[in-house]
Order: C-alpha cells, then sequence, then structure tokens
C-alpha cells in the first residue's frame, strides 16, 4: 500500500485505465458538458453511459479536495439520490479532511434544516432538484467544479501525490436509522471502512473486472461500504440508473448486488431472470422469507445473508441464505461475544463514536465491549442468530414477548411483506400483542383475515405471543430501509 492516501488514488497508480464508475449519461450532465477540446476521457457509450477510470476519478477528486480545503469546508452535507458527483466529494473529503455527511432526501426540509444546525454543516452540495425543494436553508451551498481532465494514458501516469491523510481521523458520518429513538450521528474513520471491506471479502471476493451496484443510498451505511469495497479492490462502482433495478442489472452486466428484502421481491416478481449475470446477492435489513428463498433456488446464485450495523461498519456476520433463521459466521477483523443473550462487538471495524454537542461519544462497556442492544445466541456451527431488540421486548401475562419473533413467523406468510408487532394496553394482561401489516403487491384491498392469521400462526406460535388485533400499514409512511418503530405504533395508536 503508498503509505498515506487513500485505496482510491492507491488504485488509480496501479491500474489508471480500469474503470472505476459507470453512470446514466443524464445522471452526470454536469460531467458530461464539462468535456471540450478533447482532454476529457469521460466516455459516453452509445447506450448513453459514462465511464470514468479510476485514473480520471482520482484526478478529480483531487482537484475538488482543493477546492474543499481553499472553501475551508470542516463538515459537508450532501443530499440526493446517488450520483456520480457524491462518490467524488466522499474521497474528496477524505483527501481535504472534511467530514462527509450524506442526509437522506426523504426528510422534510424543518427536519433537514435542525440536523444542519445540529451537525454544524459549514456547507450542502444538492443536485437541481434538492437545490430548490431546499431553497430556505440558509447553509452556503458547495458546487462541483467545473473542471478540465487531462487526457490520462497509461505509459505516461504518473502515481498520484495527494495529501497524507490520517486513517483514523473522522471522515463520515452516518445517522442511525432511529428505529427505536432518535437517530445517533455515528463517525467512522477509514481505517473502519478498509477493515469492513476486507472481512467482507473474505467471503464473498471481489476483483478487478466485477460490477457492484450502489443500490443502497449513501446515507446508508450499507451503501458507503460498496464505495470502499470497490476501492479497495479495484472493482467497478455502477450508479443505478432511471430504468429501475432489473433493467440496470441486465444493462451493465452487474456481478455483485445488495439488496434489502422489499427489493428482491419486487426483482423476483418483475424479472427474476436479471440475477443471471450475479455472482453474489448480499441480504440485510431482515431474516429472509421462505417463499424468497425458494424462488432464489432456482437460480444460479450465491446468496448471503447477514447481520450488521452502522456503528460496525456494516456487515458483523455473513453465511449462505439459509431456511434456519441464522445470519451466518463472524467476519475477519470483528469480535464478539454475548453478555446475558445481548450482542456485544469490538474491533477495528467499531465506529469512532457518536457524535453528541459536537465531542465523540464511544459507549463501552468497562472491559472495552459495545453494547448493541440485539438480543441473540451461536448455534453449535458458531453461527449467529439474532433475536430481536432488549428495547423492543415486552411481557404479556407474566411471559416475555419478543416482538421480531412474532414478525418473522407472520413474515412466512406469503402475502405479507412486513410487520410491525408491538405490546397494547390490556386491563387483565397488561399487555396484548397487536400488529402493523403491510401486505404483498396485489393484496392490499385483501388483507388475510383475524381468523386466517390465527390458523396460518397456530402451528408456529404460542398462542399468548399471536396477536390479537392487525392493522394495516399506514399510507404516506414511507418505510426507507428500515421501519421506524416507533413512527409507526404512534401512527397506528392515535387512529385506532
Amino acid at each position: 500500500m503508498l503509505a498515506g492516501i487513500s485505496p482510491l488514488h492507491r488504485m488509480a497508480a496501479r491500474q489508471p485505465d480500469a474503470i472505476a464508475v459507470i453512470a446514466e449519461a443524464q445522471i452526470c450532465e454536469n460531467q458530461n458538458s464539462e468535456a471540450h477540446n478533447g482532454e476529457a476521457q469521460i466516455s459516453e457509450t452509445q447506450n448513453s453511459e459514462i465511464q470514468l477510470s479510476y485514473g480520471e476519478l482520482s484526478h478529480r477528486v483531487r482537484a475538488t479536495a482543493a477546492a474543499l480545503k481553499q472553501a475551508k469546508i470542516k463538515r459537508l452535507g450532501v443530499i440526493g439520490p446517488n450520483s456520480l458527483e457524491q462518490i467524488i466529494l466522499y474521497w474528496a473529503s477524505v483527501d481535504a479532511g472534511s467530514l462527509f455527511c450524506p442526509l437522506s432526501w426523504r426528510l422534510p426540509e424543518a427536519q433537514l434544516a435542525q440536523l444542519a444546525t445540529e451537525l454544524r454543516l459549514d456547507a450542502l452540495s444538492l443536485d437541481t432538484e434538492q437545490d430548490l425543494k431546499l431553497n430556505g436553508l440558509s447553509v452556503p451551498r458547495f458546487p462541483l467544479p467545473n473542471l478540465p481532465l487531462p487526457n490520462f494514458a497509461s505509459s505516461a501516469f504518473e502515481p498520484p501525490t495527494p495529501a497524507p491523510i490520517d486513517p483514523l481521523r473522522p471522515v463520515n458520518l452516518i445517522l442511525t436509522s432511529g428505529s427505536s429513538g432518535k437517530p445517533k450521528a455515528a463517525l467512522h474513520c477509514l481505517n473502519n471502512h478498509m477493515a469492513s471491506a476486507e472481512g467482507a471479502a473474505s467471503l464473498i471476493p471481489l476483483s478487478p473486472g466485477d460490477r457492484w451496484l450502489l443500490s443502497l443510498p449513501l446515507f446508508h451505511i450499507g451503501g458507503l461500504a460498496i464505495v470502499n469495497r470497490c476501492a479497495l479492490a479495484g472493482a467497478t462502482l455502477v450508479l443505478p440508473s432511471t430504468q429501475g433495478l432489473a433493467k440496470d442489472i441486465r444493462r451493465f452486466q452487474i456481478s455483485h448486488l445488495s439488496l434489502v428484502m422489499t427489493q428482491l421481491r419486487k426483482l423476483l416478481a418483475e424479472d427474476p431472470d436479471a440475477l443471471a449475470s450475479v455472482k453474489a446477492l448480499l441480504l440485510g435489513g431482515s431474516a429472509l422469507a421462505p417463499d424468497l428463498l425458494t424462488r432464489l433456488s432456482e437460480f444460479n446464485v450465491r446468496a448471503f445473508g447477514s447481520y450488521g450495523m452502522t456503528e460496525m461498519s456494516s456487515q458483523i456476520t455473513t453465511g449462505p441464505a439459509n431456511e434456519e433463521g441464522h445470519s451466518g459466521h463472524l467476519l475477519p477483523e470483528r469480535e464478539l461475544r454475548l453478555v446475558d443473550g445481548e450482542i456485544q462487538l469490538k474491533g477495528p471495524c467499531l465506529f469512532l463514536g457518536y457524535l453528541e454537542d459536537d465531542k465523540i461519544n464511544l459507549p463501552l462497556t468497562a472491559d472495552g465491549w459495545f453494547a448493541s442492544g440485539d438480543l441473540g445466541l451461536l448455534d453449535e456451527q458458531g453461527r449467529l442468530h439474532v433475536n430481536g431488540r432488549k428495547d423492543n421486548m415486552f411481557v404479556c401475562g407474566g411471559e416475555n414477548l419478543q416482538p421480531e419473533e412474532v414478525e418473522a413467523a407472520l413474515k412466512q406468510h406469503p402475502e405479507i411483506e412486513d410487520a410491525l408487532v408491538f405490546g397494547a394496553d390490556d386491563p387483565v394482561f397488561g399487555l396484548l400483542p397487536q400488529a402493523i401489516l403491510r401486505c404483498s403487491e396485489g393484496c392490499q384491498n385483501t388483507m388475510p383475515s383475524q381468523a386466517q392469521l390465527d390458523a396460518f400462526l397456530a402451528p408456529r406460535l404460542a398462542r399468548f405471543k399471536r396477536p390479537r388485533c392487525y392493522h394495516p400499514w399506514p399510507e404516506l409512511m414511507d418505510s426507507g430501509l428500515k421501519p421506524n418503530r416507533k413512527a409507526l405504533i404512534a401512527a397506528v395508536k392515535a387512529k385506532y
């Protein structure tokens, strides 16, 4: 490794002409307009694709880093769908010593304004649509500079010479999902990401020539992990187009793919044969439903289930997708133990801490472990089974009830895509389980009846665990990659 430079520049020195990024031309219209007088080597193919080599990407990143330094930007908020601009800004922030802060464009303007204040952002980088939507935000804008790109030839290309970087310095901020409360701002360093990528590659190899679709947003740790994996391996990062997931997989001949269950279910319903080029499919977000596992078995694709979290820089355990409900074995560069059933973690993937009142707080046990708040067990083969959150458990008639167990059983029903179980007040039992159901497409108007669901759950769950009442998933509530548990429960309780 070339000391003191990011994996992107290291790969640019090794293979300057290898393709680093592929994107749809209209997504990169700003970059395309910069090509002039034969200076740029960004190529637009007949399929309106833009391909950027590692040498070209390295040059643009270094120039953008210089602009960040000149503007004295320490914290940069980035809002908008995945784009080439955001990839450049991430690596430029690494070089410049700026903190890359991707935020969800789905959040309302008032919440984004509050976050900009709380996080003390120096500037925002937005696409045109987001800039119009958020014109009320007074935070200064940082546009991507218009940079002419020299014509790189491998015979004349010199290794990049960016300023040395500290691999232990914070490089990004990711907001946790906030499924159980207010989101927290988690900080990572480059070493966190590299350890995560190296451990993941031990089970899911990634090589130059492979193509990984950036199918998850950069404000999610799973999305940022894809960017880092590709740079470390010298693989090609492919940005989604406007044509949809299935067409992107076919068009770009995707070899590696990360999906949550909702994305997978939609893909299998629309065009399952698109998976023909995919060598590795990494699944996260929740347990794999049996019907999806059955469908996947029809295709020659290696599917992996995983357990991960923002605080551990993405994956923690990974293994072949399975019916047993386990999340595989612990990956290298991670340590795991169980204390009273709670999963505790440490290792080089562990984040730097939460940004709280402009200070970094890393909550650890007295002997240096991070308590995840998740409950689990290790089977005889050393595979992790995740049982749910400690703070979701409630007592029903003197019995402990873990909502995630009931949710997993409900999601085995062919007409149920997602489920959320909570305890509702009851004068006799204290709390009784109720469930919020999101039905599969085509079944929204025919939600299974109480009697049908009782019959379905009877052989799967004890009587006290079966919901006494079912509610439809609230409309207009964006679940994102993980449902906001508290918000969904509050909305249902307010309505019913």
